[in-house]
């Protein structure tokens, strides 16, 4: 059946096709939807419209044979390249951050992970978790929490204090607490233990976040958007509960919706580490962030 798919192709095209051109416009078509949709979702897309007018005003001067601009234009492209990668180094670097993020060769090659699967934290830290998220909600004590999982936080555990101990609701409430030397920045947890407090975390540039939010829920967007981490996020204003990870946001979430949340990031099995905790689009905020 491959065969006549590929004699009927050849029998139209000026030039043989083989299965090998086949998967080159595949991986190149590929490749191209992902950069199209990365320069969109970053400031680089209002940059790629002007060099589109730029391309335009250099294709009207060689009509026209406008021999200054295009010699200015030739002198400029000689160090445009340079630029743009200076100017977005810190796109660049988010692009090939998230690049490695991504499992494509483990998950083509069937590459086996021996490393051993442990819980990410056992069941009494998940209702420990649970019980002060909520009663620092019931108090409008705002908090932020960065639960570590497979991405090492190290580089954002030593811009805090060490704390290094095992996880309790009365721990956590207190470090929250008003007027108290740990209560301002975040917390890193790993496993059963808090680790660090007063951490700061990188702000998310992300424009379709809602305006009301403030920095504590745009530094909990943006150590996810960053790390594969999960942050929990307790509103100092209204006492609401938010929960973010892979550049997501969902709002106002209860006790048992943050339980089974948990429970999903817990890791029991390798089926667990799989699974999305978030469904639908990346950065699509809309619904996460309606109900106020």
């Amino acid at each position: 059946m491959f065969e006549n798919f590929m004699q009927n192709i050849n029998r139209y095209m000026p030039m043989k096709v083989t299965p090998t051109d086949i998967v080159e416009i595949i991986i190149i078509s590929i490749a191209f939807y992902h950069i199209m949709v990365w320069i969109k979702d970053t400031r680089a897309w209002a940059l790629f419209k002007g060099i589109a007018v730029l391309l335009i005003g250099t294709l009207l001067a060689v009509s026209f044979k406008m021999n200054t601009i295009l010699w200015i234009a030739e002198k400029a492209l000689n160090v445009g390249v340079i630029a743009l990668i200076i100017v977005f180094q810190p796109e660049l670097r988010k692009a090939l951050e998230q690049l490695g993020k991504k499992k494509f060769l483990s998950n083509i090659l069937l590459i086996n992970d021996s490393r051993t699967i442990y819980e990410n934290f056992s069941d009494k830290t998940i209702n420990e978790l649970v019980k002060a998220t909520f009663e620092l909600a019931r108090n409008k004590t705002g908090a932020l929490m960065v639960i570590e999982q497979d991405n090492n936080l190290n580089d954002y555990i030593a811009t805090g204090i060490s704390v290094d101990a095992v996880i309790s609701s009365q721990l956590l409430i207190n470090i929250f607490e008003h007027n108290t030397p740990l209560h301002d920045g975040a917390i890193v947890l790993r496993g059963d233990r808090i680790i660090s407090a007063t951490c700061y975390l990188p702000l998310s540039d992300n424009m379709e976040l809602s305006k009301e939010l403030g920095t504590r829920h745009r530094a909990g967007v943006g150590i996810s958007e960053v790390t594969d981490s999960f942050t929990i996020i307790v509103s100092e204003e209204t006492g609401k509960v938010s929960v973010a990870l892979g550049g997501q946001l969902i709002r106002n979430i209860d006790g048992e919706q943050l339980h089974k949340l948990l429970v999903k990031l817990q890791n029991k099995t390798v089926e667990a580490k799989r699974f999305k905790i978030f469904g639908g689009k990346r950065g699509n905020n809309n619904e996460e962030t309606s109900n106020k």
